[in-house]
């Protein structure tokens, strides 16, 4: 068996070194919050010639 001693002085290490837990972190510290971007209608417009590379088709992949 160990010595009384040798346990209590493992034990006093381990307590100091990970004896305390870190300091809370606030929620308003981790949210970070940006400013809506306005909405431009010319972003989302139909545009014929770049329209396939929207979409994922198997058909178009295969060369069908």
């Amino acid at each position: 068996m160990e010595n009384r001693d040798t346990t209590d002085g493992a034990a006093a290490v381990r307590r100091a070194r990970f004896g305390r837990l870190p300091a809370r972190i606030r929620y308003e510290d981790m949210v970070e919050e940006k400013a809506v971007t306005t909405n431009d209608p010319a972003r989302h417009a139909h545009d014929p010639e770049r329209s396939w590379t929207s979409f994922s088709c198997l058909a178009v992949d295969l060369g069908l």
